[in-house]
């Protein structure tokens, strides 16, 4: 499939210093449960378009204007993000892993202290990895006034004209123009998420906007303002960034110090506490993507008013969402419904229900089942591997090996394995030996033999592995080499 050139936000430099975005891709996005969990959440899935989301950001964030981007991630989804990176031509993005979750304002801080260290006037953008943006020209505006008032010393938010009295989001009260900064205003104050009565009370109003949580400043602004308001995050981050480690393309932060670090928002660490801070009103057609509603609401529907997304079939149906990412889906003589498909879960709800989905992965962690955090398919840096046929003392997987990539040289104590290429070619190590298989070719990994699995040729490597043992479990490996540094 043949994708359409990204979207870009066109800005006008003011100098020859670039915008750095800066995109955080820490977020499970339970609220989209079952597509996005933990494993690999929202941002790593093609939900508004034939693109990722994180990969949609990256695109609006590229071209004249911009640096290569940063993007803060966790240790896990390291390989997900260079590659999906790499498919959007950023491959001199620096990616910064954070050793845990510990919110935005640390995240924002790590890559302000790393730009600072050469440029610390330097105009950051920042943006979370899992938001959608339709408007891009009217974003490019947005942020040329931001950014004029970045340079100015601003610590600039960017608020979103409302559509409706939505719940889910904090509101921001504008306040007057700003005087030199046009399209800028005052921020009179922040407020949490709204009940349906005080939401439909400010959207009357005419004074408050959603607030979007994309961010505007320059190293130096964000720096001192988080050692004026939270100086304990800002040394925290400080000691992380000094005693980071280049590991293969990602910066790897220190371990204590990031662990030490108080979790907080960006918003409780600077943005409600310091007097630097405005707003630019925009309506770019945002939205955050939190809820299977707000994909209806993107969608494009059909004469009934359904949004269709895979093999799925709608009779006497109505304002629905229907996702499938497998088998074949009916949904008959439903209205406002949401019904969504994977190869192990399916969730049915009403559209007003879309916000309590996060309860039923709550359920999950508490029944200790894995549908609320993995799923089926497990991406790893040299491909993916998802289980077939699982039985008493035996396994079936597929196992695919991206081309040019291996797996590490291990060996198992409780298994043994049969492999059978079914697609592309496949280089196998099996103790002193090493054999060249096609596809209809197979070999026999006998408990306790050293091996790897390598794909030499120009396409994928497809293949079926039959495992047999007492125990078959993914931590019975044993590395004793691996290109991606996982010993």
């Amino acid at each position: 499939m043949t994708l359409a050139a990204p979207q870009t936000t066109q800005i006008v430099s003011q100098s020859s210093a670039l915008v750095v975005p800066v995109i955080l891709s820490g977020g499970s996005g339970t609220r989209l449960w079952p597509v996005s969990r933990e494993s690999f959440p929202k941002q790593f899935w093609p939900l508004t378009s034939e693109r990722s989301l994180i990969q949609e950001t990256a695109g609006r964030a590229m071209g004249e204007g911009f640096a290569p981007p940063i993007v803060v991630c966790n240790e896990a989804h390291r390989f997900v993000v260079a590659e999906q990176m790499r498919l959007m031509g950023q491959s001199e993005a620096r990616i910064i892993l954070e050793p845990v979750g510990r919110n935005s304002a640390p995240a924002i801080a790590a890559a302000a202290l790393l730009v600072a260290e050469t440029t610390p006037d330097a105009v950051l953008w920042m943006l979370a990895a899992d938001h959608a943006i339709t408007n891009t020209e009217a974003l490019g505006g947005a942020l040329q006034s931001a950014v004029a008032a970045a340079r100015a010393g601003r610590i600039v938010t960017f608020g979103m004209h409302p559509t409706g009295p939505e719940t889910g989001y904090g509101y921001i009260e504008q306040g007057a123009a700003l005087p030199g900064l046009p399209g800028v205003c005052a921020l009179s104050a922040f407020v949490e998420k709204p009940d349906a009565a005080k939401a439909a009370e400010m959207v009357a109003s005419g004074t408050h906007l959603w607030n979007s949580g994309m961010f505007v400043f320059t190293a130096a602004t964000l720096i001192a303002e988080l050692e004026r308001h939270a100086p304990d995050v800002l040394a925290a981050v400080r000691a992380a960034v000094s005693g980071r480690q280049q590991d293969l393309d990602f910066i790897r932060l220190a371990v204590e110090p990031f662990k030490a670090c108080p979790n907080i928002s960006l918003d409780y660490a600077v943005a409600e506490r310091t007097d630097r801070a405005c707003v630019v009103p925009a309506n770019i057609g945002w939205t955050d993507v939190g809820s299977w509603s707000a994909l209806w609401d993107l969608g494009a529907k059909d004469a009934a008013g359904n949004v269709l997304v895979g093999d799925v079939l709608m009779e006497g149906a109505t304002n629905c969402y229907g996702r499938s990412d497998g088998i074949m889906t009916a949904v008959v003589g439903l209205t406002d419904a949401v019904v969504v498909v994977t190869e192990d879960a399916v969730l049915a709800m009403h559209r007003d229900c879309a916000q309590d989905v996060k309860k039923v992965v709550d359920q999950l962690r508490r029944r200790g089942r894995s549908e609320a955090t993995q799923h089926n398919r497990v991406y790893r840096p040299w491909g993916f591997y998802e289980s077939l046929i699982q039985g008493d003392r035996f396994q079936v997987k597929r196992i695919v090996v991206t081309q040019g990539h291996k797996l590490s040289l291990q060996k198992h104590f409780h298994r043994a394995e049969h492999w059978v290429v079914v697609a592309g070619s496949a280089l196998v190590t099996r103790d002193a030996e090493t054999v060249l298989l096609r596809e209809n070719e197979s070999i026999y990994l006998p408990l306790g033999c050293v091996h790897r699995l390598e794909n030499p040729g120009r396409i994928p490597l497809t293949l079926i592995e039959v495992q047999s043992g007492s125990y078959l479990g993914e931590d019975d490996i044993v590395r004793y080499e691996d290109t991606y540094g996982r010993n």
